[in-house]
């Protein structure tokens, strides 16, 4: 056997060296190897990006073809519903289909605008659209027009027209030209992974033998790209899933809307019942307490009439117990007016003070002598601007409660005082000086339950045929109207405080007024010549008899246009008495349109209801309110004559 070669320190230097320089050489490959990896998996990368881009932009214009089809097809039913309906909503709906297909072809010509082949498509899609348009449009017209016959006829026609076809084969050619496209991007990019996958394992299988680093960095590169390709077919599903939310929330908030319609109608068709069954009740409480009045008048008219043929002692009281049922029925019609707010009132200063005792005697006389009747005066003689015949009627009415709610017997005090409120402090009154009229009994008192319901129209409490049920709601209403507030201080067995807050008057009180004087007075001395203005000729015909009767020269005229002329016949006239509400013109219009021809010449309205009339026309003169007494009519006609006598005065002044 031979000696071992000895391993000098020349060859162990050029072994190294040797070694370095393939450890380098091998680095440098690697190096080159690791570079060619990344230059080529970028430019893959970099391809399939521009693919996956170019495949999105596909998948769009084929969407946005789908949707410009779809728009046109719902444009067409719509149309088709506009021609056999004729209902403009449908024609709008037309309208504004055709409008969105329009703007889908605009956004799909955006789409192609790199492609000139597929511009030239949508150039003839553009035409063959417009033709399209035109031919709808030329059936819609029919339509609007009301030609509904040529509207079938065409609508028929156009369906499968040549515009037609020519609009749905220009689509399929552009969907068709795109997934070409699709196919042939598709298959580069198929192409260009297939490439790259095979430069790839070569690569890889030469990096293997030269650094083992490279083909995990091949491999952690491959598994980036799944990732991202996974996470695109995400992000494209996620799209889509949002697409469909939307259209289920516009389907869901549509169906919101028609629930909400549904409501609403159900709503208004529950007022209108509510409606009508109010209107009922109070046509049934009003048909009970007018028959009730009737029978008396009637009734008391008829055994008047026998007692008459037969010379009996009591005519005289049946009379008075047919004019009481009358008066009855008069009182009742003024609380309807008053419970409606359809008469406006007339109001003027008045000192509460003194209203209140000014109706001691009536208040006694009404109540009976088992009830005591207190008054309490803290007003420091603040008036109130209010209408005085209104505000008697309420205090009555307060009282004619009180004593049912005594049974007849007991204490009623009636304070009359002052109150600085807040605002909203009683109801919903506002901030300043109120005059109070409390009105407060010994009675059973009410219940919460009662107390809610105190100022419906036609609620009562008392039995069948004791009571209307519009006392409380004509104070509510007068109380209201006069800008006050009323309030309710009750429990069962302690009795009721009933208050009325009216706004204080600052002005001067004003005198009472014909129909508000319950003391006798003394007809005119002198007979007056009177026009007598009235549309009805039963009561024109009345009212001259009742002023013959009281001694004066009355002559009619029952059209107030007629009044120029008659006043030129007469020569000379004293008083016109005109009802307020006539055909044409009413009665202060025609007193306001005669100006200086009435100068000394005295005005009295007589008027049940002024309705439309100008409340601001009537005041400053005298008003008899029907029906009325030959005693009211007397004393009336004397009122309005002392107030013309002190006109001049006042004018001079």
């Amino acid at each position: 056997m031979g000696e071992p070669v000895p391993v000098t320190e020349d060859s162990a230097v050029r072994a190294a060296n040797w070694r370095m320089v393939l450890l380098g050489l091998l680095s440098l490959l690697g190096i080159g190897v690791l570079v060619a990896l990344i230059v080529i998996q970028q430019t893959t990368d970099r391809e399939r990006d521009e693919a996956i881009a170019l495949q999105q932009h596909t998948f769009e214009v084929v969407i946005r073809a789908n949707q410009l089809s779809g728009a046109i097809s719902a444009a067409e039913a719509a149309l088709g519903r506009y021609v056999v309906s004729a209902d403009k909503t449908l024609g709008q709906q037309y309208s504004d289909q055709w409008a969105r297909a329009g703007d889908q072809l605009t956004k799909l010509r955006q789409l192609t605008a790199d492609n000139p082949r597929q511009q030239a498509q949508i150039v003839d899609l553009q035409k063959a659209f417009e033709a399209r348009g035109k031919e709808l449009n030329e059936t819609a017209l029919y339509s609007a027009f009301k030609r509904h016959n040529d509207a079938w006829g065409s609508y028929y026609n156009v369906r499968q027209s040549a515009a037609r076809q020519h609009v749905e084969t220009m689509l399929q050619r552009v969907v068709e030209l795109e997934r070409g496209i699709l196919r042939d991007r598709t298959r580069a990019a198929s192409d260009l992974i297939e490439n790259s996958s095979f430069a790839t394992r070569v690569l890889t299988a030469f990096g293997v033998l030269i650094v083992l680093g490279s083909v995990l960095l091949g491999w952690l590169a491959i598994a980036a790209q799944g990732e991202r390709a996974m996470a695109d077919a995400e992000a494209l599903l996620e799209r889509e899933r949002s697409a469909e939310l939307r259209e289920a929330v516009a389907q869901a908030t549509a169906q919101l809307r028609a629930e909400a319609r549904e409501r609403e109608q159900a709503e208004a068709q529950l007022r209108q019942i509510q409606k009508m069954e109010a209107v009922g009740q109070l046509t049934g409480g009003i048909a009970h307490d007018f028959n009730n009045m009737l029978a008396v008048v009637l009734g008391g008219l008829e055994l008047a009439k026998r007692h008459l043929h037969s010379r009996g002692p009591d005519a005289q009281r049946h009379i008075e117990s047919a004019m009481d049922g009358a008066n009855r029925a008069a009182a009742l019609t003024r609380r309807l007016l008053a419970f409606s707010r359809a008469e406006p009132l007339l109001p003027e200063g008045v000192e509460a003070t003194t209203l209140v005792g000014g109706m001691s005697d009536l208040l006694e006389r009404t109540l009976g002598g088992a009830i005591s009747v207190k008054t309490q005066d803290a007003g420091n003689g603040w008036r109130i601007w209010v209408d005085r015949h209104q505000l008697e009627n309420a205090l009555l009415n307060l009282a004619v409660n009180a004593r049912d709610a005594m049974e007849g017997r007991g204490r009623l005090t009636i304070s009359t005082g002052g109150r600085t409120l807040a605002a909203n402090e009683i109801g919903e009154c506002t901030a300043g000086d109120y005059v109070t009229i409390a009105v407060r009994d010994t009675g059973c008192g009410m219940t919460p339950e009662v107390v809610e319901r105190v100022f419906e129209p036609f609620f009562t409490t008392k039995p069948v045929g004791k009571g209307t049920g519009l006392g409380l709601s004509q104070i509510f209403g007068l109380v209201r109207q006069s800008g006050g507030e009323i309030g309710i201080e009750t429990a069962p067995g302690q009795g009721t405080t009933v208050t009325l807050y009216l706004p204080r008057y600052l002005g001067e009180a004003a005198h009472a007024t014909a129909e508000t004087v319950v003391e006798a007075s003394t007809s005119h001395g002198d007979r007056l010549d009177i026009l007598v203005v009235e549309d009805d000729p039963r009561v024109l015909s009345a009212t001259l008899g009742v002023l013959q009767e009281l001694g004066h020269r009355a002559t009619g005229c029952n059209d107030p246009f007629g009044v120029p002329a008659a006043l030129a016949r007469l020569g000379t006239v004293d008083l016109i008495l005109t009802d307020v509400l006539m055909p044409g013109q009413t009665g202060p219009e025609m007193i306001a349109a005669m100006g200086d021809r009435l100068d000394g010449v005295a005005v009295l309205f007589v008027t049940g209801f002024t309705g439309e009339a100008d409340a601001d026309l009537l005041r400053g003169r005298s008003v008899l309110r029907k029906p009325f007494t030959m005693a009211a009519l007397g004393r009336a006609i004397d009122e309005a004559v002392e107030q013309e006598t002190r006109r001049p005065r006042a004018a001079a002044e």
